[in-house]
């Protein structure tokens, strides 16, 4: 969870529904076709079935997934099927419920449950299970995970603790490399196998000798700048080409300002074709110089501009 004193988005610069599934056109139009909703929080957002019913119009997007906390899962996981959604990844970083509540300042454990729960229940196949494993807080329940897993029918994803925004208190001190997880999981359960890679997918897979596939995302030790082909729009319209980047463009005002549909897709090609962000491995070139000893945006900063911590932009 952010600090208690962020400025938060102004409401009235949230982007509507009909907005969202806008700007969706207008990327794949030129060739995007998977759509994520994240956040944040994005049950928070008040009849999210109804984006997912205009999303789901637009006969280029082929996928169309959640990642969500859980807590508002199960009130609203039939509506999101009914709706839709194709897929539902839960960010759990752990089983303990006294974890979970230092973690996230909140006693809702059991409710997430219930969300993971119901998701099976409404239709859905293909629950993923996002933890982000941290040395010295969750790293003796990589096993349990994975178990837990195999209980609801989940595909775990291990993410290396990355330094985004500042809430986090991030130090390389307390991430779990890629490596260190499969010596861990290895003493368990013997011989891993790597899967194939998938294309530009962020997730290194794994097959345990039963059959049962996770996944690690190992972007802090072992960037993946060069192949990566995601970008994200936060709620209020402003669009980066990293989950790193320090500034993003404003999709929002030309939007909002009448710009034409040949100009909103001109000025995200050009976007496209002149990124040259490389997030994660500006911070690993940081590291091997010796140069980076804690997160790189203060606290101070985060609060100043709210774009720059997770819970605006989005994993």
């Amino acid at each position: 969870m952010p600090e208690q004193d962020y400025v938060w988005l102004p409401r009235e610069d949230l982007l509507t529904h009909e907005e969202m599934a806008g700007l969706t056109g207008y990327f794949t139009d030129l060739g995007v076709d998977r759509v994520r909703l994240t956040g944040g929080e994005p049950l928070l957002r008040r009849d999210l079935p109804r984006l997912i019913r205009l999303l789901v119009q637009n006969r280029r997007v082929t996928d169309i997934a959640l990642t969500t906390n859980g807590i508002l899962l199960a009130d609203q996981a039939e509506a999101l099927y009914e709706a839709g959604l194709h897929r539902v990844t839960v960010s759990l970083d752990t089983l303990r419920p006294e974890r979970f509540r230092q973690l996230t300042r909140r006693d809702e454990y059991a409710r997430v449950m219930e969300g993971i729960e119901s998701v099976a229940r409404a239709g859905f196949t293909g629950l993923k299970l996002d933890t982000v494993a941290i040395r010295g807080f969750n790293d003796d329940e990589l096993v349990a995970l994975i178990e837990f897993g195999k209980h609801v029918q989940a595909e775990v994803r291990f993410i290396e603790y990355m330094d985004v925004g500042g809430a986090n208190e991030w130090s390389q001190e307390n991430v779990l490399s890629r490596a260190a997880m499969l010596t861990l999981l290895s003493e368990h359960y013997g011989t891993i196998e790597p899967m194939p890679e998938r294309g530009a997918a962020p997730a290194q897979r794994y097959l345990l000798p039963d059959g049962t596939i996770f996944g690690i995302i190992p972007s802090t030790t072992t960037p993946f700048c060069a192949t990566c082909d995601r970008s994200r729009v936060t709620a209020d319209g402003m669009w980066y080409h990293c989950l790193y980047a320090p500034t993003g463009t404003d999709l929002r005002k030309p939007l909002r300002a009448g710009a034409s549909a040949d100009e909103m897709r001109a000025l995200i090609r050009a976007g496209w074709e002149g990124r040259r962000d490389r997030g994660a491995e500006e911070r690993k070139a940081l590291e091997r110089d010796g140069l980076r000893v804690g997160g790189l945006i203060d606290i101070e900063k985060l609060r100043e501009d709210p774009h720059l911590e997770m819970h605006a932009r989005g994993g």
